[in-house]
């Protein structure tokens, strides 16, 4: 398995990283190419718990622009306002949202229009390497240790998505601390089944 790649981000909550896999490298090379950005704006879109925030936090703090986050959820016509004054000042706008532009009902013509017209960022599910990243740091984060043999179980048999594998490192600490359990294969057998309320062969 390839190493885990950790972008740092300092900012006033203090030390983060996002986990890094080749699926997210696109998103990267985006938000570092602010500057070429049609009408210097683009769109972060991706599920809840991608990592969406974290990165648009490590895009403000590195000073490359501004960041309007939950822009799906904002009245429009303070996006469009926003839009607006970093066209006047010049500086790239990042606009994060669970949905792309296209499954937005927008009311106001030339909003759609511009966000039609604005890069669009899209994170999607997690590869391999990634999800070997996650489940490692939210093992960490829980005091969980995830040893080769469990991660190799774990690999083709976990949702892949970034909150369903959230979800399954936190059923994993409840079920360990209620049977006062290491990680084990048979422990996370049961923490999937309990999850997907599906069987999970012993075999293998």
């Amino acid at each position: 398995m390839s190493s885990q790649i950790a972008l740092p981000l300092v900012t006033a909550r203090g030390s983060e990283t996002v986990i890094m896999g080749p699926s997210l490298v696109p998103a990267i090379n985006a938000l570092q190419s602010a500057d070429s950005w049609p009408f210097r704006t683009a769109i972060l879109a991706g599920p809840p718990r991608s990592g969406k925030s974290l990165l648009a936090r490590w895009f403000a703090e590195s000073g490359a622009g501004d960041v309007v986050d939950g822009a799906d959820s904002l009245p429009e016509d303070e996006v469009f306002h926003r839009w607006n004054r970093a066209q006047a000042e010049g500086r790239p706008l990042l606009l994060v949202c669970d949905r792309a532009p296209g499954q937005w009902k927008i009311a106001l013509p030339d909003l759609a229009s511009r966000l039609g017209a604005a890069l669009l960022i899209e994170i999607g599910p997690p590869d391999d390497e990634l999800i070997a990243g996650l489940i490692m740091e939210h093992s960490m984060r829980r005091g969980l240790v995830i040893g080769d043999a469990v991660l190799a179980y774990l690999l083709p048999r976990v949702e892949r998505s970034h909150a369903g594998i959230e979800l399954l490192i936190e059923t994993l600490d409840r079920l360990s601390l209620e049977r006062k359990s290491p990680v084990t294969i048979s422990l996370v057998r049961d923490a999937i089944a309990e999850r997907t309320g599906a069987f999970q062969p012993r075999l293998l």
